[in-house]
């Protein structure tokens, strides 16, 4: 009877989509036609070694149903026509753009899917090597990446055909701003931050000729012979500008890790590390974005480095290595060092900042993680908001259970509304990807290598049993969503 209902609600569903192509409109809001599936709520699942003959493979399921199937199940699962990636490792979900960038960690890949047509739709071109960390714009006409092994940040400028390998030792993050308009490169084990620049003309010729031409705060300019972009270190590193004037304060950084951006866009806030990444203590230096705007092409005056960028700390006893911003408010996660019978282990945090005065409130016990390592957030319905972690059955809450009670698995549910922890799921595996299929009250999540669901409004598990796929799932990503906002924080 269940299956039963299941079909004919699917029919009707296809009737009505149906009725509005023949009057000729469209079944999206926001003129998005109805995708070749017929479905209207996709989730995108990237799939590592699906079977003997393949490494990889992009399938999404309904998230209405929560089914792998079609209503009528002649079509087994479905799945991006044409991909052929070597372990997908992330999903860069722009639903707006109905477009994702997906990164394969398998072969260094970048590969494009069109949402519309549901099918890939080509790869980046230019990319040194394998990356780290990885974003395009959304307007597609630059990617950036940290290319570690090959100690490079990189840029691809797509519709000019160019890349630009700027050296750079240890670099492992980037951090992209929505607007596509700012990018800072991170490296491992130091305390500064890095910018490029597109040069101007007039900068290209006189920066052309090697690094005795260049400000002192450039880190490289490509190619050396006549440069289209140079790095700049957000610091002097003698704080003077390239008159040799003297600035004010120096920036501080303790172990920078990555940018998360105001929402008018006018200011990054950079989360340092600290303890967690070998550095003192951890916080967030709030910069304004304008001077770092790399198409800025300024033609005049000071370069955008210190004398721009005055420096404001704020402390975050929990842990800064990952945060999302919404309006005024900033939800920060971190893992501070915790000591039980003689061991240190590692505790995660999450604290709520207050962008209006730049204070923050007490760090709040959530899921452990690598300290400085990899972890998702997302906002969803319900005034949730969903963090996930890996490794967390190395912390403090599955070596002291008298403690932590509460089980030590990778997955929180907290409720902005009440500022309260209000789930941490028992320990299934790794937290590597969470989308929230916004107003159907459910996440979807990848952990421990298989697909779950959750419900926005208690943190229920629902079931997935028609939405488990084969092979490792690694990220996921709500194709329909109805803003690119909608998108795991990397």
């Amino acid at each position: 009877m269940k299956k039963r209902s299941l079909w004919l609600s699917s029919v009707a569903a296809l009737l009505v989509a149906a009725a509005f192509a023949g009057c000729g409109g469209t079944y999206y809001f926001a003129g998005r036609v109805l995708p070749p599936s017929g479905i209207a709520n996709r989730v995108l699942i990237a799939i590592q070694n699906p079977s003997p003959y393949s490494k990889g493979s992009l399938q999404f399921v309904d998230a209405f149903y929560d089914i792998r199937s079609s209503y009528d199940y002649k079509t087994p699962y479905f799945a991006i026509a044409g991909y052929s990636g070597n372990l997908p490792l992330t999903i860069q979900n722009m639903p707006e753009e109905q477009f994702a960038a997906v990164y394969s960690s398998g072969d260094g890949n970048l590969g494009f899917v069109s949402y519309t047509q549901e099918k890939s739709n080509g790869s980046a071109q230019g990319l040194n090597g394998f990356s780290s960390s990885i974003f395009i714009t959304r307007n597609q006409a630059f990617i950036f990446a940290a290319s570690q092994q090959q100690h490079v940040a990189t840029i691809v400028d797509q519709r000019a055909g160019r890349t630009y390998a700027l050296s750079l030792p240890d670099v492992y993050r980037v951090s992209v701003n929505p607007g596509g308009t700012v990018a800072l490169f991170f490296a491992q084990n130091t305390d500064y931050v890095y910018y490029p620049l597109k040069l101007t003309g007039e900068q290209t010729s006189q920066f052309a000729g090697g690094p005795s031409n260049w400000p002192k705060a450039a880190v490289d300019c490509e190619p050396q012979n006549a440069p289209g972009f140079c790095l700049f270190q957000a610091q002097s590193p003698d704080n003077t500008d390239q008159y040799g004037i003297p600035y004010g304060a120096p920036l501080s950084f303790d172990r920078p890790v990555k940018a998360i951006w105001s929402a008018d866009g006018s200011t990054a806030y950079v989360l340092n590390c600290g303890p967690e990444c070998g550095g003192t203590a951890s916080s967030y230096s709030v910069l304004p974005v304008a001077p770092l705007i790399f198409l800025n092409g300024q033609s005049s005056g000071l370069l955008p480095t210190t004398a721009q960028l005055p420096s404001q700390t704020v402390a975050i006893p929990g842990g800064a290595s990952n945060a999302l911003v919404d309006t005024n408010t900033m939800y920060v996660v971190g893992q501070a060092p915790v000591t039980y019978q003689g061991t240190q282990y590692w505790g995660g945090n999450l604290t709520v900042v207050n962008l209006s005065n730049n204070t923050a409130s007490a760090p709040v016990s959530i899921s452990d993680g690598i300290p400085g390592g990899p972890s998702r957030i997302i906002e969803a319905d319900d005034n949730t908001l969903w963090i996930g972690m890996t490794k967390c059955n190395n912390g403090i809450r599955a070596n002291d259970p008298t403690d932590y009670p509460g089980g030590f698995g990778c997955l929180t549910m907290f409720n902005t509304a009440t500022q309260k922890v209000t789930m941490l799921e028992s320990y299934i595996g790794d937290l590597t990807g969470i989308a929230a299929v916004t107003t159907l009250h459910k996440i979807y999540v990848a952990q421990g290598g298989q697909v779950y669901i959750y419900n926005t409004v208690d943190g229920s598990q629902r079931n997935n049993e028609y939405v488990t796929v084969t092979g490792t799932a690694m990220d996921v990503a709500y194709m329909d969503a109805i803003t690119d906002a909608d998108n795991t924080v990397y």
